[in-house]
């Protein structure tokens, strides 16, 4: 959306063009699923017992968006909503991707062996013989924005031309896609954001990351037990939802 685009003015790195091609193990149209448990302890500057910095004053106020977020996820007048929904994941997905772009020399198989979110998470792929497997976070993240640019690809899901109809299982779809972007951004929180610091960019990665996760929520879009995670495997990020909520960012 427009309040990214000054981000670029912040970044000393130039983002890479687009997301890396690789032979994704969810061909055939089978989306990424379910987090399981992890095998060992994360890679992760991230101490299980401090707090995290993204939780810490004063980067949990930093934000480009001062006040609520409501009004700038409301469907606007005469636009069709799947026309909203389907635009604003292309913006989610073009931003998040660049962030990723920026820090990717940093998330490497050697210091992110696995897809780790939280002190006890990590994310695991689902294989073409339907098996979850442990992959690193780059490798697993490689996945996801090839996945999902193939689908932002595919004229049949999102519609680009006049007189075509967004298919029935769109919903289901954005919903797929949603969850894995989520994933994609609690593992930077939680084992990049040194590095989005280090870029001075703290205040566009929460602006944007406030406005996925209300987006989101006002559409039906993410599921808060994605966003929380499990009682013995939390999500990094799930007390900086109800942190933005305490500050009047987001509603509940």
């Amino acid at each position: 959306m427009s309040f990214f685009n000054s981000i670029g003015r912040s970044m000393t790195r130039a983002p890479r063009g687009g997301p890396k091609r690789s032979p994704t193990p969810t061909s055939g149209g089978r989306s990424p699923t379910e987090q399981g448990p992890p095998s060992g302890g994360p890679a992760s500057p991230v101490s299980g017992t401090s707090k995290p910095l993204f939780l810490c004053s004063p980067f949990v106020e930093a934000a480009l968006v001062k006040g609520n977020f409501k009004p700038i996820v409301m469907l606007p007048k005469y636009v069709e909503v799947n026309e909203w929904v389907a635009s604003n994941i292309f913006d989610f997905y073009q931003n998040v991707n660049m962030f990723y772009g920026v820090i990717t020399e940093c998330c490497t198989q050697e210091s992110c062996p696995t897809m780790c979110a939280g002190s006890s998470l990590n994310y695991t792929w689902i294989n073409q013989d339907r098996k979850s497997v442990q992959l690193p976070a780059p490798t697993y993240i490689d996945f996801v924005m090839t996945w999902v640019q193939n689908l932002l690809d595919d004229d049949t899901i999102f519609p680009t031309k006049a007189g075509r109809d967004f298919p029935q299982n769109f919903p289901s779809t954005i919903k797929h896609v949603y969850r894995q972007l989520l994933r994609v951004f609690a593992h930077i929180y939680y084992a990049h954001y040194h590095q989005i610091l280090h870029l001075r960019s703290e205040p566009h990665f929460n602006s944007l990351f406030a406005h996925f996760l209300a987006f989101g929520r006002e559409y039906e879009l993410l599921d808060i037990k994605d966003l929380k995670g499990a009682p013995n495997a939390p999500v990094s990020v799930g007390p900086l939802w109800e942190r933005w909520k305490e500050m009047g960012t987001l509603e509940g």
